[in-house]
């Protein structure tokens, strides 16, 4: 029996059925439907400044892999097991031309082909014949890029105009921790539950304003008057508060594969391009990381605050587990979900329109890689890869 069917008058919980994701939209894993779309765009899977001289083991899209950067600047993303003996190449040297196995020597270049095999005859005469399954990888904005889908469908590297023109005195500054959900950097949840937080500003005037405190500024705690549309991309929210007399006008976007387009929420400057894109890296299916890149004037400014800005809330990392629970922010109420949420006990209402919109969308996107196709916002020119938003906080007169 169902918890809402007319003839149960209890709302007992033991009527609840079985609970079912979405699998669609949580899956990341190859061959899964949602892991197959994400492997059909680039990702961020690391700030290039943290790349020392020895080998970084990371895991995106549900895949542990190996990242290595030469003295000669070059990156290079490779499977952890050796193609020779299966030893890993977290033990690996970094060198020159590429990563040599600790164990018999390989040397493996950024793109797998395998270079010496010093214990062979000649250096490794058939050396030519081996190669270290390995994926592509770019650096932009401060960030390594990588992609992981199929060779013949692989897209060129967007561009992005807010990172491409920059004032005087402005820089790119990248960044991997939890900017936008508080907490540590990896959050314990799947990666959906918080890229659709994003079209969703209704918390913010009870999340961050109401229930937990002022957590950015007063006037981000009037419920506003808001609207949603199709961007090219993704999905644009619309909200209108009021301000000094003016109209506080504030664009939100969300962008496949995963970016959040989230004009600063202190709102410390207004009518300029949104400051920071942040791209939410699933790690597998319970897991994700948010990596950031934006303009900033100083080092540690990706989130300016205004002059005169008093928060209520302690830095996450500072709060005790009573304080988290009493001044909860996006942290908690994401990971909150659980590591999957159940999209089959949830109950969607007029509020959550931007919510369902982007579902849908992901949803249609998996539907054409699944037909062959290839979905929204992959391009296959340089020309064409320049992506545009209208994100940013704006102060406009009255109409």
């Amino acid at each position: 029996m169902d918890i809402h069917d007319p003839d149960d008058k209890s709302g007992s919980a033991y009527y609840l059925a079985p609970p079912v994701s979405d699998l669609d939209l949580v899956s990341v894993g190859r061959g899964t439907a949602g892991g197959e779309l994400l492997r059909r765009y680039w990702h961020p899977i690391a700030v290039a400044s943290e790349i020392r001289d020895v080998p970084m083991v990371l895991r995106a899209l549900g895949e542990d892999l190996i990242l290595f950067k030469t003295p000669a600047g070059s990156f290079g993303l490779v499977y952890p097991r050796c193609c020779h003996r299966g030893t890993t190449l977290y033990y690996g040297k970094v060198e020159e031309r590429g990563i040599r196995c600790c164990y018999h020597g390989w040397l493996f270049a950024t793109d797998g082909r395998c270079l010496e095999q010093p214990c062979e005859p000649g250096g490794g005469e058939k050396r030519d014949s081996y190669r270290q399954p390995w994926y592509p990888v770019e650096e932009r904005y401060g960030l390594v890029f990588a992609y992981l889908g199929p060779p013949d469908r692989k897209p060129v590297l967007p561009s992005y105009e807010p990172l491409e023109i920059l004032k005087p005195g402005e820089s790119i500054e990248a960044d991997g921790t939890s900017i936008g959900s508080g907490g540590d950097a990896i959050a314990p949840c799947n990666w959906f539950q918080h890229w659709e937080n994003v079209i969703d500003p209704y918390h913010v005037a009870v999340l961050h304003s109401s229930f937990s405190g002022i957590q950015f500024i007063a006037e981000m705690a009037q419920m506003p008057e808001v609207s949603f549309e199709p961007s090219p991309l993704g999905i644009r929210s619309t909200q209108i508060r009021r301000k000094d007399g003016k109209r506080f006008r504030r664009v939100t976007e969300v962008a496949v594969p995963t970016l959040r387009v989230v004009p600063n929420p202190f709102a410390a400057a207004f009518n300029q391009p949104v400051e920071t894109l942040g791209w939410v890296l699933p790690i597998d299916d319970t897991h994700y990381r948010i990596y950031t890149a934006g303009r900033v004037t100083r080092s540690g400014g990706l989130l300016p605050l205004p002059k005169d800005f008093k928060g209520s809330r302690r830095r996450w990392q500072d709060m005790s587990a009573e304080e988290r629970q009493r001044k909860p922010g996006d942290w908690e109420a994401q990971v909150g979900q659980g590591p999957i949420t159940f999209h089959s006990e949830e109950h969607l209402a007029s509020s959550d329109r931007g919510i369902a919109m982007l579902r849908r969308l992901f949803r249609k996107q998996v539907e054409i890689v699944a037909e062959g196709g290839n979905p929204v916002g992959t391009v296959f020119d340089q020309n064409d890869a320049m992506v545009r938003f209208e994100a940013g906080n704006y102060l406009e007169e009255q109409s």
